[in-house]
């Protein structure tokens, strides 16, 4: 009898288990930036102008820089230089992550997850944009296509969220 129960059980948490949604990425929602942040505005345009799929993340690519300490530019550029905004993304891996080999349960969780990893890896870490680029690709070419986008995207220094009234 106890068996049944037990067996019952485990079937029965199986199934509860099986339909649970799929995890989001990092976080519910993104945590900011403020809607009124024109970097959220500047991201969003550059990749809904080029019909991106990446715009709808706009967010997420400012919220990552932010709380990692990146250029607000850095995440967007990378992402339209090696899949185009999303278009040509396989795995959730808009960024060719590990030779395009990472997979990523969602787009959000490789954006966190690339951000993350520039900031506090020992590869990426206390480097100036053209090192770290340098390091991400070492194609001489690279750095000056993604800086290219940066300075399409806009200013580094444009009001942040936090600056606002």
């Amino acid at each position: 009898m106890i068996r049944k129960v037990s067996r019952g059980l485990m079937l029965m948490g199986g199934l509860l288990l099986v339909q649970q949604p799929a995890d989001p990425g990092p976080r519910p929602e993104p945590a900011g930036p403020d809607p009124r942040d024109p970097r959220l505005f500047c991201v969003r345009q550059f990749f809904v102008t080029r019909n991106c799929p990446a715009h709808v993340y706009a967010a997420d690519f400012i919220a990552a820089a932010d709380e990692n300490g990146l250029d607000w530019r850095l995440l967007p550029s990378i992402s339209f230089v090696e899949s185009t905004g999303g278009k040509t993304a396989r795995n959730n891996n808009m960024f060719g992550w590990d030779n395009c080999e990472r997979w990523f349960a969602s787009s959000r969780e490789g954006i966190y997850h690339v951000a993350g990893r520039l900031a506090n890896s020992r590869l990426y870490r206390k480097k100036n944009t053209s090192q770290l680029l340098r390091t991400y690709n070492p194609n001489p070419e690279y750095a000056r296509l993604v800086q290219s986008v940066m300075n399409q995207l806009g200013p580094a220094n444009l009001a942040a969220a936090a600056s606002l009234p």
